[in-house]
Protein backbone atom coordinates (compact mmCIF):
# COMPACT_ATOMS: atom_id res chain seq x y z
CA UNK A 1 0.00 0.00 0.00
CA UNK A 2 1.28 3.45 -0.90
CA UNK A 3 2.32 5.63 2.06
CA UNK A 4 1.91 9.39 1.83
CA UNK A 5 3.67 11.41 4.54
CA UNK A 6 2.44 14.80 5.71
CA UNK A 7 5.59 16.64 6.79
CA UNK A 8 6.21 20.19 7.92
CA UNK A 9 7.16 22.46 10.79
CA UNK A 10 5.11 22.38 14.01
CA UNK A 11 1.96 24.54 13.97
CA UNK A 12 1.56 24.75 10.21
CA UNK A 13 -1.86 23.04 10.12
CA UNK A 14 -0.76 19.51 9.24
CA UNK A 15 -3.37 17.96 11.53
CA UNK A 16 -6.15 19.99 9.92
CA UNK A 17 -5.01 18.97 6.42
CA UNK A 18 -4.78 15.38 7.66
CA UNK A 19 -8.34 15.58 8.99
CA UNK A 20 -9.58 16.91 5.65
CA UNK A 21 -7.89 14.07 3.77
CA UNK A 22 -8.78 11.11 6.00
CA UNK A 23 -12.01 12.00 7.82
CA UNK A 24 -12.48 10.49 11.29
CA UNK A 25 -11.21 6.93 10.76
CA UNK A 26 -7.71 7.39 12.11
CA UNK A 27 -5.30 5.56 14.43
CA UNK A 28 -2.90 7.18 16.89
CA UNK A 29 0.25 5.17 17.64
CA UNK A 30 3.55 5.50 19.45
CA UNK A 31 6.64 5.13 17.27
CA UNK A 32 8.29 1.84 18.38
CA UNK A 33 10.47 2.27 21.46
CA UNK A 34 9.43 5.89 22.05
CA UNK A 35 6.63 8.02 23.48
CA UNK A 36 6.42 10.10 20.28
CA UNK A 37 2.91 9.86 18.84
CA UNK A 38 1.93 9.96 15.18
CA UNK A 39 -1.43 9.57 13.48
CA UNK A 40 -2.35 7.52 10.42
CA UNK A 41 -5.47 7.21 8.31
CA UNK A 42 -6.63 6.19 4.84
CA UNK A 43 -8.10 7.72 1.71
CA UNK A 44 -8.65 6.72 -1.93
CA UNK A 45 -6.75 8.20 -4.87
CA UNK A 46 -7.84 7.10 -8.36
CA UNK A 47 -9.69 4.19 -6.74
CA UNK A 48 -6.62 3.00 -4.82
CA UNK A 49 -6.55 2.91 -1.01
CA UNK A 50 -3.50 4.75 0.34
CA UNK A 51 -2.24 5.37 3.86
CA UNK A 52 -1.76 8.95 5.06
CA UNK A 53 0.64 9.50 7.98
CA UNK A 54 0.77 12.73 9.95
CA UNK A 55 4.49 12.82 10.81
CA UNK A 56 5.54 14.67 14.02
CA UNK A 57 6.34 18.30 13.27
CA UNK A 58 10.00 19.08 12.59
CA UNK A 59 12.05 22.11 11.64
CA UNK A 60 14.92 20.14 10.15
CA UNK A 61 16.12 16.69 9.08
CA UNK A 62 19.15 17.27 11.31
CA UNK A 63 17.42 16.14 14.55
CA UNK A 64 17.65 18.22 17.72
CA UNK A 65 15.07 16.24 19.74
CA UNK A 66 13.38 12.84 19.76
CA UNK A 67 10.37 13.98 17.72
CA UNK A 68 12.61 15.35 14.94
CA UNK A 69 14.65 12.14 15.00
CA UNK A 70 11.49 10.07 14.52
CA UNK A 71 10.33 12.37 11.70
CA UNK A 72 13.63 11.79 9.88
CA UNK A 73 13.31 8.02 10.39
CA UNK A 74 9.72 7.95 9.11
CA UNK A 75 10.76 9.78 5.95
CA UNK A 76 12.56 6.61 4.86
CA UNK A 77 9.26 4.70 4.79
CA UNK A 78 7.24 7.08 2.60
CA UNK A 79 6.44 6.88 -1.13
CA UNK A 80 5.25 10.49 -1.49
CA UNK A 81 5.69 13.54 0.75
CA UNK A 82 3.13 16.32 1.09
CA UNK A 83 5.19 19.18 2.52
CA UNK A 84 2.75 21.39 4.46
CA UNK A 85 4.11 24.95 4.48
CA UNK A 86 2.79 27.95 6.43
CA UNK A 87 2.20 30.60 3.78
CA UNK A 88 2.36 33.35 6.41
CA UNK A 89 5.86 32.25 7.49
CA UNK A 90 7.37 31.12 4.23
CA UNK A 91 11.00 31.89 5.06
CA UNK A 92 11.05 29.71 8.19
CA UNK A 93 9.36 26.79 6.42
CA UNK A 94 11.39 26.62 3.22
CA UNK A 95 14.53 25.35 4.98
CA UNK A 96 12.84 21.97 5.59
CA UNK A 97 11.45 22.05 2.04
CA UNK A 98 14.98 22.29 0.60
CA UNK A 99 16.12 19.41 2.79
CA UNK A 100 13.19 17.25 1.63
CA UNK A 101 13.99 18.03 -2.01
CA UNK A 102 17.46 16.59 -1.46
CA UNK A 103 15.99 13.25 -0.29
CA UNK A 104 14.85 12.31 -3.84
CA UNK A 105 11.32 11.40 -2.73
CA UNK A 106 8.38 12.55 -4.91
CA UNK A 107 6.81 15.54 -3.18
CA UNK A 108 4.17 18.21 -3.49
CA UNK A 109 3.73 21.36 -1.43
CA UNK A 110 0.51 22.35 0.34
CA UNK A 111 0.90 26.09 0.86
CA UNK A 112 -1.41 26.19 3.87
CA UNK A 113 -3.12 29.14 5.58
CA UNK A 114 -3.34 30.81 2.18
CA UNK A 115 -6.46 32.69 3.23
CA UNK A 116 -4.55 34.24 6.13
CA UNK A 117 -1.89 35.83 3.90
CA UNK A 118 -4.17 38.63 2.71
CA UNK A 119 -5.06 39.51 6.32
CA UNK A 120 -1.37 39.73 7.21
CA UNK A 121 -0.25 41.71 4.18
CA UNK A 122 1.73 38.79 2.71
CA UNK A 123 1.77 38.60 -1.11
CA UNK A 124 3.30 35.48 -2.70
CA UNK A 125 4.00 35.06 -6.41
CA UNK A 126 2.82 31.46 -6.75
CA UNK A 127 3.95 30.92 -10.34
CA UNK A 128 7.47 32.12 -9.62
CA UNK A 129 7.69 29.90 -6.50
CA UNK A 130 6.67 26.84 -8.55
CA UNK A 131 9.25 27.70 -11.21
CA UNK A 132 12.08 28.10 -8.68
CA UNK A 133 11.35 24.91 -6.72
CA UNK A 134 10.21 22.74 -9.62
CA UNK A 135 7.48 21.20 -7.44
CA UNK A 136 3.67 21.47 -7.62
CA UNK A 137 2.57 24.08 -5.07
CA UNK A 138 -1.12 24.08 -4.11
CA UNK A 139 -2.57 26.94 -2.01
CA UNK A 140 -4.74 25.45 0.75
CA UNK A 141 -6.70 26.40 3.83
CA UNK A 142 -7.29 23.48 6.15
CA UNK A 143 -9.77 25.55 8.14
CA UNK A 144 -12.11 26.27 5.20
CA UNK A 145 -11.20 23.33 2.94
CA UNK A 146 -9.93 25.62 0.17
CA UNK A 147 -7.58 23.81 -2.21
CA UNK A 148 -7.98 20.34 -0.65
CA UNK A 149 -9.61 18.84 -3.74
CA UNK A 150 -6.90 20.34 -5.97
CA UNK A 151 -4.24 18.98 -3.59
CA UNK A 152 -5.65 15.44 -3.85
CA UNK A 153 -5.92 15.73 -7.63
CA UNK A 154 -2.26 16.75 -7.89
CA UNK A 155 -0.81 14.06 -5.59
CA UNK A 156 -0.10 11.77 -8.59
CA UNK A 157 1.85 14.70 -10.09
CA UNK A 158 4.33 14.75 -7.20
CA UNK A 159 7.90 15.00 -8.48
CA UNK A 160 11.38 14.40 -7.14
CA UNK A 161 13.24 17.53 -8.25
CA UNK A 162 16.97 17.79 -8.79
CA UNK A 163 18.62 19.79 -6.04
CA UNK A 164 22.31 20.68 -5.69
CA UNK A 165 24.17 19.86 -2.49
CA UNK A 166 24.18 22.80 -0.09
CA UNK A 167 25.51 23.22 3.43
CA UNK A 168 23.47 24.89 6.16
CA UNK A 169 24.64 28.45 5.36
CA UNK A 170 24.12 28.01 1.63
CA UNK A 171 20.65 26.59 2.22
CA UNK A 172 19.60 29.60 4.30
CA UNK A 173 21.10 31.96 1.71
CA UNK A 174 19.03 30.27 -1.01
CA UNK A 175 15.90 30.57 1.16
CA UNK A 176 16.61 34.31 1.39
CA UNK A 177 16.95 34.54 -2.40
CA UNK A 178 13.61 32.77 -2.89
CA UNK A 179 11.86 35.10 -0.45
CA UNK A 180 13.28 38.16 -2.22
CA UNK A 181 11.88 36.93 -5.53
CA UNK A 182 8.44 35.61 -4.56
CA UNK A 183 7.25 37.48 -1.45
CA UNK A 184 6.24 41.06 -0.72
CA UNK A 185 4.99 42.42 2.60
CA UNK A 186 2.56 45.34 2.60
CA UNK A 187 1.99 47.63 5.59
CA UNK A 188 -1.17 47.29 7.63
CA UNK A 189 -2.38 48.07 11.16
CA UNK A 190 -2.39 45.41 13.86
CA UNK A 191 -5.72 43.84 14.68
CA UNK A 192 -6.99 43.50 18.24
CA UNK A 193 -6.13 39.82 18.58
CA UNK A 194 -2.59 40.45 17.33
CA UNK A 195 -2.19 42.92 20.19
CA UNK A 196 -3.54 40.14 22.43
CA UNK A 197 -0.87 37.81 21.00
CA UNK A 198 1.86 40.23 22.09
CA UNK A 199 0.31 40.70 25.53
CA UNK A 200 0.15 36.91 26.06
CA UNK A 201 3.94 36.50 26.15
CA UNK A 202 4.96 39.68 27.99
CA UNK A 203 5.65 38.88 31.67
CA UNK A 204 3.34 41.46 33.27
CA UNK A 205 0.27 41.03 31.09
CA UNK A 206 1.06 37.41 30.21
CA UNK A 207 0.88 36.23 33.84
CA UNK A 208 -2.53 37.84 34.28
CA UNK A 209 -3.83 36.30 31.03
CA UNK A 210 -2.31 32.91 31.93
CA UNK A 211 -3.93 32.95 35.37
CA UNK A 212 -7.32 33.76 33.83
CA UNK A 213 -6.97 31.08 31.13
CA UNK A 214 -5.79 28.40 33.55
CA UNK A 215 -8.45 29.13 36.16
CA UNK A 216 -11.18 29.12 33.50
CA UNK A 217 -9.78 25.95 31.91
CA UNK A 218 -9.63 24.18 35.27
CA UNK A 219 -13.19 25.23 36.13
CA UNK A 220 -14.50 24.13 32.72
CA UNK A 221 -12.66 20.79 32.94
CA UNK A 222 -14.16 20.12 36.37
CA UNK A 223 -17.61 21.30 35.27
CA UNK A 224 -17.65 19.07 32.18
CA UNK A 225 -16.15 16.11 34.06
CA UNK A 226 -18.50 16.37 37.01
CA UNK A 227 -21.50 16.92 34.70
CA UNK A 228 -20.64 13.81 32.70
CA UNK A 229 -20.42 11.82 35.94
CA UNK A 230 -23.63 13.23 37.41
CA UNK A 231 -25.86 13.22 34.35
CA UNK A 232 -24.46 10.42 32.18
CA UNK A 233 -22.16 7.86 33.78
CA UNK A 234 -23.68 7.64 37.27
CA UNK A 235 -27.21 7.14 35.87
CA UNK A 236 -25.91 4.46 33.49
CA UNK A 237 -24.23 2.57 36.33
CA UNK A 238 -26.94 3.14 38.97
CA UNK A 239 -30.06 2.59 36.87
CA UNK A 240 -28.87 0.20 34.15
CA UNK A 241 -25.82 -1.69 35.37
CA UNK A 242 -26.57 -1.93 39.11
CA UNK A 243 -29.84 -3.94 38.77
CA UNK A 244 -28.13 -6.39 36.44
CA UNK A 245 -25.14 -6.66 38.76
CA UNK A 246 -27.40 -7.32 41.77
CA UNK A 247 -28.99 -10.21 39.86
CA UNK A 248 -25.53 -11.61 39.17
CA UNK A 249 -24.71 -11.19 42.89
CA UNK A 250 -27.86 -13.06 43.90
CA UNK A 251 -27.10 -15.81 41.41
CA UNK A 252 -23.61 -16.19 42.95
CA UNK A 253 -24.99 -16.38 46.50
CA UNK A 254 -24.15 -12.81 47.61
CA UNK A 255 -20.82 -13.90 49.09
CA UNK A 256 -17.83 -16.15 48.66
CA UNK A 257 -14.38 -15.88 47.11
CA UNK A 258 -15.53 -15.89 43.47
CA UNK A 259 -18.36 -13.47 44.26
CA UNK A 260 -16.00 -11.00 46.00
CA UNK A 261 -13.57 -11.10 43.07
CA UNK A 262 -16.15 -10.82 40.28
CA UNK A 263 -18.91 -8.70 41.87
CA UNK A 264 -17.21 -7.39 45.00
CA UNK A 265 -18.14 -7.25 48.66
CA UNK A 266 -21.66 -6.14 49.51
CA UNK A 267 -21.74 -3.00 51.69
CA UNK A 268 -24.80 -3.12 53.96
CA UNK A 269 -26.36 -5.61 51.55
CA UNK A 270 -25.78 -3.36 48.52
CA UNK A 271 -23.14 -2.98 45.83
CA UNK A 272 -21.05 0.16 46.30
CA UNK A 273 -19.23 0.96 43.06
CA UNK A 274 -16.35 2.63 44.92
CA UNK A 275 -15.92 0.33 47.93
CA UNK A 276 -17.07 -3.13 46.72
CA UNK A 277 -13.97 -3.46 44.56
CA UNK A 278 -15.08 -6.28 42.31
CA UNK A 279 -14.14 -6.64 38.65
CA UNK A 280 -17.67 -5.86 37.48
CA UNK A 281 -18.30 -3.13 40.08
CA UNK A 282 -15.29 -0.97 40.97
CA UNK A 283 -13.25 -2.47 38.13
CA UNK A 284 -15.60 -0.90 35.58
CA UNK A 285 -16.80 2.11 37.56
CA UNK A 286 -13.34 3.56 38.37
CA UNK A 287 -12.01 3.81 34.77
CA UNK A 288 -15.33 4.58 33.04
CA UNK A 289 -17.29 6.70 35.52
CA UNK A 290 -14.53 8.32 37.60
CA UNK A 291 -11.55 8.76 35.26
CA UNK A 292 -12.96 8.81 31.71
CA UNK A 293 -15.12 11.95 32.25
CA UNK A 294 -12.01 13.94 33.22
CA UNK A 295 -10.06 12.42 30.32
CA UNK A 296 -12.75 13.67 27.91
CA UNK A 297 -13.02 17.14 29.44
CA UNK A 298 -9.25 17.65 29.70
CA UNK A 299 -8.44 16.60 26.17
CA UNK A 300 -11.28 18.77 24.85
CA UNK A 301 -9.86 21.87 26.54
CA UNK A 302 -6.30 20.87 25.64
CA UNK A 303 -7.30 20.59 21.97
CA UNK A 304 -8.88 24.05 22.05
CA UNK A 305 -5.79 25.59 23.69
CA UNK A 306 -3.56 23.83 21.15
CA UNK A 307 -5.47 24.86 18.06
CA UNK A 308 -6.11 28.46 19.10
CA UNK A 309 -2.34 28.92 19.47
CA UNK A 310 -2.33 29.72 23.21
CA UNK A 311 -0.50 26.63 24.48
CA UNK A 312 2.95 27.57 23.05
CA UNK A 313 2.58 31.05 24.61
CA UNK A 314 1.83 29.56 28.02
CA UNK A 315 4.83 27.25 27.74
CA UNK A 316 7.18 30.12 26.82
CA UNK A 317 5.81 32.32 29.60
CA UNK A 318 6.40 29.71 32.32
CA UNK A 319 9.53 28.11 30.89
CA UNK A 320 12.04 29.94 33.10
CA UNK A 321 10.18 29.15 36.32
CA UNK A 322 9.65 25.49 35.40
CA UNK A 323 13.36 25.05 34.65
CA UNK A 324 14.04 25.46 38.38
CA UNK A 325 12.48 22.04 38.93
CA UNK A 326 14.09 20.43 35.90
CA UNK A 327 11.18 20.89 33.51
CA UNK A 328 10.31 23.20 30.66
CA UNK A 329 7.16 25.23 30.14
CA UNK A 330 5.02 22.50 28.59
CA UNK A 331 5.11 20.62 31.93
CA UNK A 332 2.54 23.05 33.32
CA UNK A 333 -0.16 21.25 31.28
CA UNK A 334 0.02 17.80 32.94
CA UNK A 335 0.68 19.48 36.31
CA UNK A 336 -2.56 21.44 36.14
CA UNK A 337 -4.45 18.42 34.84
CA UNK A 338 -3.44 16.54 37.98
CA UNK A 339 -5.76 18.76 40.02
CA UNK A 340 -8.61 17.14 38.11
CA UNK A 341 -7.34 13.56 37.80
CA UNK A 342 -3.82 12.14 38.12
CA UNK A 343 -4.38 9.45 35.46
CA UNK A 344 -4.58 11.72 32.37
CA UNK A 345 -1.98 13.97 34.03
CA UNK A 346 0.63 11.20 34.08
CA UNK A 347 -0.33 10.19 30.52
CA UNK A 348 0.04 13.84 29.43
CA UNK A 349 3.73 13.85 30.45
CA UNK A 350 4.32 12.29 27.03
CA UNK A 351 4.41 15.84 25.62
CA UNK A 352 7.77 16.32 27.39
CA UNK A 353 10.82 15.55 25.29
CA UNK A 354 13.29 13.77 27.57
CA UNK A 355 12.91 10.69 29.74
CA UNK A 356 14.32 12.67 32.68
CA UNK A 357 11.64 15.35 32.35
CA UNK A 358 8.87 12.77 32.12
CA UNK A 359 10.15 11.07 35.28
CA UNK A 360 10.33 14.33 37.27
CA UNK A 361 6.91 15.53 36.09
CA UNK A 362 5.14 12.19 36.71
CA UNK A 363 6.73 11.81 40.15
CA UNK A 364 5.86 15.36 41.26
CA UNK A 365 2.28 14.94 40.02
CA UNK A 366 1.87 11.65 41.88
CA UNK A 367 3.28 13.09 45.11
CA UNK A 368 2.21 16.73 45.42
CA UNK A 369 -0.89 17.21 43.24
CA UNK A 370 -4.20 16.12 44.86
CA UNK A 371 -6.90 15.04 42.39
CA UNK A 372 -10.39 16.57 42.41
CA UNK A 373 -11.96 13.87 44.59
CA UNK A 374 -9.13 14.06 47.12
CA UNK A 375 -9.45 17.86 47.20
CA UNK A 376 -13.17 17.59 47.86
CA UNK A 377 -12.48 15.37 50.87
CA UNK A 378 -9.69 17.66 52.10
CA UNK A 379 -12.00 20.66 52.04
CA UNK A 380 -14.82 18.68 53.62
CA UNK A 381 -12.91 16.84 56.36
CA UNK A 382 -9.98 19.14 57.16
CA UNK A 383 -12.08 22.25 56.55
CA UNK A 384 -14.44 21.45 59.41
CA UNK A 385 -11.55 22.18 61.82
CA UNK A 386 -10.99 25.57 60.20
CA UNK A 387 -9.78 27.07 56.92
CA UNK A 388 -6.26 27.55 58.29
CA UNK A 389 -5.76 23.78 58.40
CA UNK A 390 -6.76 23.43 54.74
CA UNK A 391 -4.22 26.17 53.98
CA UNK A 392 -1.54 24.20 55.85
CA UNK A 393 -2.25 21.10 53.73
CA UNK A 394 -1.98 23.00 50.42
CA UNK A 395 1.03 25.07 51.53
CA UNK A 396 2.83 21.87 52.54
CA UNK A 397 2.13 20.19 49.20
CA UNK A 398 3.25 23.32 47.30
CA UNK A 399 6.54 23.45 49.25
CA UNK A 400 7.05 19.72 48.63
CA UNK A 401 6.50 20.27 44.88
CA UNK A 402 9.13 23.03 44.80
CA UNK A 403 11.75 21.49 47.12
CA UNK A 404 11.44 17.96 45.73
CA UNK A 405 11.54 19.31 42.17
CA UNK A 406 14.75 21.25 42.88
CA UNK A 407 16.32 18.17 44.51
CA UNK A 408 15.38 15.89 41.61
CA UNK A 409 16.69 18.46 39.14
CA UNK A 410 20.07 18.53 40.89
CA UNK A 411 20.40 14.82 41.67
CA UNK A 412 19.15 13.17 38.48
CA UNK A 413 21.57 12.78 35.60
CA UNK A 414 20.73 14.35 32.27
CA UNK A 415 19.40 17.75 31.30
CA UNK A 416 16.18 19.58 30.51
CA UNK A 417 16.28 20.62 26.84
CA UNK A 418 15.62 24.23 26.01
CA UNK A 419 12.13 25.08 24.80
CA UNK A 420 12.59 25.80 21.10
CA UNK A 421 9.16 26.37 19.60
CA UNK A 422 7.61 28.65 17.05
CA UNK A 423 4.70 30.68 18.37
CA UNK A 424 1.79 30.55 15.90
CA UNK A 425 -0.77 33.34 15.52
CA UNK A 426 -4.11 33.05 17.26
CA UNK A 427 -6.68 31.24 15.13
CA UNK A 428 -10.25 30.04 15.43
CA UNK A 429 -9.95 26.33 16.31
CA UNK A 430 -11.31 23.89 13.69
CA UNK A 431 -13.89 21.88 15.63
CA UNK A 432 -13.66 18.84 13.36
CA UNK A 433 -9.95 18.47 14.15
CA UNK A 434 -10.51 19.04 17.87
CA UNK A 435 -13.19 16.32 18.01
CA UNK A 436 -11.00 13.98 15.98
CA UNK A 437 -8.04 14.48 18.34
CA UNK A 438 -10.36 14.09 21.34
CA UNK A 439 -11.61 10.76 20.03
CA UNK A 440 -8.10 9.53 19.24
CA UNK A 441 -6.75 10.43 22.68
CA UNK A 442 -9.79 9.04 24.53
CA UNK A 443 -9.65 5.84 22.50
CA UNK A 444 -5.97 5.54 23.38
CA UNK A 445 -6.81 5.73 27.10
CA UNK A 446 -9.54 3.08 26.78
CA UNK A 447 -7.26 0.70 24.88
CA UNK A 448 -4.14 1.23 27.00
CA UNK A 449 -5.32 1.86 30.55
CA UNK A 450 -8.66 0.08 31.10
CA UNK A 451 -7.47 -3.53 30.61
CA UNK A 452 -4.52 -2.97 32.94
CA UNK A 453 -6.72 -1.31 35.59
CA UNK A 454 -9.05 -4.33 35.46
CA UNK A 455 -6.10 -6.69 35.87
CA UNK A 456 -4.79 -4.65 38.81
CA UNK A 457 -8.21 -4.66 40.50
CA UNK A 458 -8.26 -8.46 40.14
CA UNK A 459 -4.79 -8.87 41.70
CA UNK A 460 -5.45 -6.47 44.58
CA UNK A 461 -8.83 -8.05 45.24
CA UNK A 462 -7.18 -11.45 45.56
CA UNK A 463 -4.63 -9.93 47.98
CA UNK A 464 -7.52 -8.59 50.04
CA UNK A 465 -9.29 -11.95 50.10
CA UNK A 466 -6.16 -13.75 51.32
CA UNK A 467 -5.48 -11.11 54.01
CA UNK A 468 -2.26 -9.72 52.55
CA UNK A 469 -3.42 -6.15 53.11
CA UNK A 470 -4.24 -6.92 56.76
CA UNK A 471 -0.67 -8.16 57.18
CA UNK A 472 0.70 -4.99 55.58
CA UNK A 473 -1.46 -2.88 57.89
CA UNK A 474 -0.14 -4.72 60.93
CA UNK A 475 3.46 -4.46 59.75
CA UNK A 476 3.30 -0.68 59.17
CA UNK A 477 1.32 0.17 62.32
CA UNK A 478 4.42 1.13 64.43
CA UNK A 479 5.55 3.63 61.80
CA UNK A 480 2.13 5.17 61.29
CA UNK A 481 1.35 5.35 65.01
CA UNK A 482 4.82 6.28 66.28
CA UNK A 483 6.52 8.39 63.60
CA UNK A 484 3.44 10.08 62.15
CA UNK A 485 1.48 10.33 65.38
CA UNK A 486 -1.73 8.97 63.90
CA UNK A 487 -4.19 6.73 65.81
CA UNK A 488 -4.30 2.98 65.27
CA UNK A 489 -7.59 3.24 63.38
CA UNK A 490 -5.87 5.22 60.62
CA UNK A 491 -3.59 2.35 59.59
CA UNK A 492 -6.24 0.71 57.40
CA UNK A 493 -7.15 4.06 55.85
CA UNK A 494 -3.53 4.70 54.85
CA UNK A 495 -3.35 1.30 53.17
CA UNK A 496 -6.73 1.81 51.48
CA UNK A 497 -5.28 5.00 49.98
CA UNK A 498 -3.69 2.83 47.31
CA UNK A 499 -7.16 2.00 46.05
CA UNK A 500 -9.04 5.29 46.45
CA UNK A 501 -7.74 8.51 48.03
CA UNK A 502 -11.15 9.96 48.77
CA UNK A 503 -12.36 6.70 50.32
CA UNK A 504 -9.24 6.59 52.49
CA UNK A 505 -9.76 10.19 53.63
CA UNK A 506 -13.36 9.29 54.39
CA UNK A 507 -12.16 6.42 56.58
CA UNK A 508 -9.88 8.84 58.44
CA UNK A 509 -12.98 10.84 59.33
CA UNK A 510 -14.36 7.77 61.12
CA UNK A 511 -11.34 7.74 63.45
CA UNK A 512 -11.12 9.99 66.55
CA UNK A 513 -8.59 12.50 65.21
CA UNK A 514 -7.43 15.96 66.21
CA UNK A 515 -6.98 18.78 63.67
CA UNK A 516 -3.22 18.14 63.71
CA UNK A 517 -3.68 14.43 62.98
CA UNK A 518 -6.17 15.15 60.17
CA UNK A 519 -3.67 17.53 58.52
CA UNK A 520 -0.88 14.95 58.77
CA UNK A 521 -3.15 12.15 57.54
CA UNK A 522 -4.33 14.21 54.55
CA UNK A 523 -0.78 15.19 53.54
CA UNK A 524 0.61 11.66 53.93
CA UNK A 525 -2.29 10.15 51.98
CA UNK A 526 -1.83 12.65 49.15
CA UNK A 527 1.95 12.17 48.97
CA UNK A 528 2.08 8.38 49.28
CA UNK A 529 0.80 5.98 46.62
CA UNK A 530 -1.72 7.55 44.22
CA UNK A 531 -4.88 5.58 43.43
CA UNK A 532 -4.53 2.23 41.69
CA UNK A 533 -5.46 3.66 38.27
CA UNK A 534 -2.61 6.18 38.52
CA UNK A 535 -0.20 3.53 39.77
CA UNK A 536 -0.88 1.38 36.71
CA UNK A 537 -0.53 4.29 34.27
CA UNK A 538 2.64 5.43 36.08
CA UNK A 539 4.11 1.95 35.67
CA UNK A 540 3.28 1.93 31.96
CA UNK A 541 4.74 5.38 31.34
CA UNK A 542 7.95 5.01 33.36
CA UNK A 543 8.82 1.34 33.10
CA UNK A 544 9.71 -0.95 36.01
CA UNK A 545 13.05 0.63 37.01
CA UNK A 546 11.86 4.25 37.07
CA UNK A 547 8.55 3.21 38.62
CA UNK A 548 10.40 1.65 41.55
CA UNK A 549 12.54 4.80 41.90
CA UNK A 550 9.43 6.98 41.85
CA UNK A 551 7.71 4.75 44.42
CA UNK A 552 10.73 4.95 46.74
CA UNK A 553 10.74 8.74 46.46
CA UNK A 554 6.99 8.84 47.22
CA UNK A 555 7.17 6.72 50.35
CA UNK A 556 10.36 8.37 51.65
CA UNK A 557 9.11 11.93 51.13
CA UNK A 558 5.65 11.15 52.56
CA UNK A 559 7.19 9.65 55.70
CA UNK A 560 9.68 12.52 56.06
CA UNK A 561 7.11 15.29 55.59
CA UNK A 562 4.58 13.54 57.85
CA UNK A 563 7.13 13.19 60.65
CA UNK A 564 8.20 16.86 60.28
CA UNK A 565 4.58 17.97 60.53
CA UNK A 566 4.15 15.78 63.60
CA UNK A 567 7.04 17.63 65.26
CA UNK A 568 6.27 21.24 64.28
CA UNK A 569 2.47 21.33 64.49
Amino acid sequence: MMKILLMGNPNVGKSVIFSRLTGVHVVSSNYPGTTVTYTSGFMKIDGRRVEIIDVPGTYTLEPTCEAEKIAAEMLKTGDIVINVVDATNLERNLYLTLQLMKMKIPMIIALNMWDDTKHRGVNINLEKLIKILGIPVIPTSGLTGQGIKELVTNIPNAVSPSSPTRNRSERWAFVGDIIDQVQQISHRHHRWFERLEDASVKPRTGIVIAAAVLICSFMVIRFIGESLIRYLFDPIFNFLWLPALMKISTFMGNSGLLHDVIVGKLINGEINFVESFGLLSSGLYVPFAMVLPYIISFYLILGILEDTGYLPRLAVLLDTAMHKVGLHGFAIIPTLLGFGCNVPAVMATRILESKRERFIAATLISIAIPCASAQAMIFGLVGKYGGQYVAIVYATLFLVWIILGILLNRLLMGFSPELLIEIPPYRIPPWGTIIQKLWGRTRGFLIEAVPIILAAVLVINVLFVFGIFDYIAGFTAPVINGVLGLPEESVTAIIIGLLRKDAALGMLALSPMTAKQMVIGSVVLTMSFPCIATVIVLFRELGLKDFMKSTTIMLTSALAVGSILNVIL
